[in-house]
């Protein structure tokens, strides 16, 4: 795959189409579902030099680049996520905005994190009066 070939990919995985699902129409009323989305790619390519040090390292196969045979590579990669966010919901000339998120779910994630940094404090401090 060419770096041209990865942009394009990496543009349609991070397109509006991502961030606001198909809208549609339910009872008079029209959902537009929206989520977050996030991404990030990068590559790259190497060659080696004929009688540089860098033919005694370790070659990309796993072997070693013998000596008077240059080596090259080439990779690129691609990784995102897309959460659910929420909806907009249109009805009867009014917009509301639905979250995704659970308030209870939020609370009991809000209080596991608390619950965390009290362990973790409680043991710094008994490793403060150990020391």
């Amino acid at each position: 795959m060419d770096i041209q070939e990865l942009m394009n990919r990496v543009a349609q995985n991070l397109s509006v189409g991502r961030a606001f699902g198909t809208a549609y129409e339910k009872g008079g009323t029209l959902v537009i579902p929206v989520a977050f989305v996030a991404g990030g790619g990068g590559g790259g390519e190497g060659t080696t030099v004929p009688g540089s040090d860098a033919q005694e390292s370790e070659a990309p196969s796993g072997g070693h680049a013998h000596h008077g045979e240059p080596s090259s590579g080439s990779g690129g990669g691609f990784g995102g996520v897309v959460l659910p966010v929420g909806a907009y919901v249109v009805k009867d000339e009014s917009v509301r905005w639905i979250p995704a998120v659970s308030v209870n779910i939020a609370i009991l994630a809000g209080l596991s994190v608390v619950r965390l940094l009290v362990r973790a404090r409680r043991r710094a401090r008994r490793r403060h009066h150990r020391g």
